[in-house]
């Protein structure tokens, strides 16, 4: 960054010193100065924009420019039989010598990664089905999860596990920790398994970017330049790499929209295991870990029951169920219908024109709790 900031000083120097030596407008030495510092200033700014900007599109933009130009140069050339002193043409010719050098550094500096080795080699091989990579994160490799995904066979391609994967595996592996160090042996466990499953490609990318330092964004890169899709469980990664424009296969989302669906009303079997934190609730979890918070359930801990599903939640942590368990008693009385009622003695009595009598009110019953 040192010498990013001396060259701009020299560049900014060396403008205002020409400018004073020159003198190319007629104001005077200090607004001649003036006048070289806003333009050093605007190619300075111009420089720092255009270093963000990856060099083949650069590169693509100029070669756009320039084939722009040749071009303009022609048409006007062939216009050689106009009159060139009709303003019509004279605009026409300008026109053309502004609009296709533009449009030809838009298109270029657009279309520019063409110029990439890789896709410049793609151009001169023979036309046939492209390899599908997926590179796998260590995260993904220690869940375990994508060796059981890999062996059912909805994975196709080839799955690329990349140097510095194995490096940082090998670390955790190593760790003094040993927590760390299970989950390491466990990811190196679950590579030699994938890499004997019989349909599963498997290859080891000897490919670096050591001007990049993390991990992460070194997956990235090597996605970029493959072009292949990551293969993670990290949220983190995922939202990067899309925003970097690089497909994620996130198995936590997988798994996620492989649970069963639920709908209000339906009726499940659970086991109780623990109390839930309000009042009288249960929790329970199904098979694939998701939470099922129940209501009326907390003196039925460490039995299976039946429950009625009111709501599913969906989160972005996963999916819970919430139920309420009913007694079989009461269950039935609340789908009983009501006893037939004898007719009123009040409506017997209206149509035959004689008095109304009360019928005596049933005494009400206590509701048992």
């Amino acid at each position: 960054m040192a010498w990013f900031a001396l060259a701009r000083v020299l560049f900014v120097a060396a403008v205002a010193y020409a400018a004073a030596f020159l003198q190319p407008l007629n104001v005077g030495l200090v607004l001649n100065v003036a006048f070289a510092l806003a333009l050093a200033a605007l190619v300075v700014l111009f420089e720092s924009r255009l270093r963000e900007t990856a060099i083949t599109r650069v590169l693509g933009a100029l070669i756009g420019c320039a084939i722009g130009l040749g071009i303009a140069h022609l048409i006007v050339t062939g216009l050689f039989w106009a009159d060139s002193g009709d303003r019509r043409v004279e605009f026409l010719h300008s026109f053309t010598l502004i609009v296709l050098p533009y449009l030809g550094l838009v298109l270029g500096g657009k279309h520019g990664e063409w110029l990439e080795p890789a896709r410049l080699a793609s151009l001169f091989r023979a036309a046939g089905p492209q390899r599908r990579y997926k590179v796998l994160d260590t995260s993904v490799i220690i869940d375990g999860r994508i060796a059981d995904v890999c062996e059912t066979g909805f994975v196709d391609g080839t799955l690329v596990i990349p140097q510095f994967v194995l490096k940082e595996l090998q670390l955790v592996a190593d760790s003094a920790d040993s927590l760390k160090r299970n989950r390491g042996r466990r990811g190196l466990d679950i590579l030699q398994k994938i890499q004997k499953m019989s349909g599963v490609e498997v290859t080891i990318s000897d490919l670096d970017f050591p001007e990049v330092r993390e991990v992460d964004l070194k997956l990235i890169e090597l996605a970029r330049a493959l072009p292949g899709k990551i293969v993670t469980n990290d949220f983190n990664l995922n939202k990067v790499a899309q925003l970097r424009g690089v497909d994620v296969l996130n198995v936590n989302e997988l798994a996620n929209s492989l649970k069963p669906v639920v709908l209000p009303g339906e009726i499940m079997k659970v086991f109780i295991l623990k109390e839930g934190k309000e009042y009288n609730q249960g929790v329970a979890y199904l098979d694939d870990g998701t939470m099922v918070v129940v209501d009326n359930a907390r003196r039925m801990i460490s039995k299976t029951i039946d429950i009625v599903v009111t709501s599913v939640l969906q989160t972005t942590a996963g999916k819970m169920i919430f139920g309420r368990y009913i007694e079989a008693g009461a269950a039935s009385n609340a789908v009983a219908p009501p006893p037939a009622v004898e007719r009123p003695k009040a409506a017997a009595a209206a149509t035959s024109g004689a008095p109304a009598v009360a019928a005596p009110a049933a005494p009400i019953q206590p509701q048992q709790t």
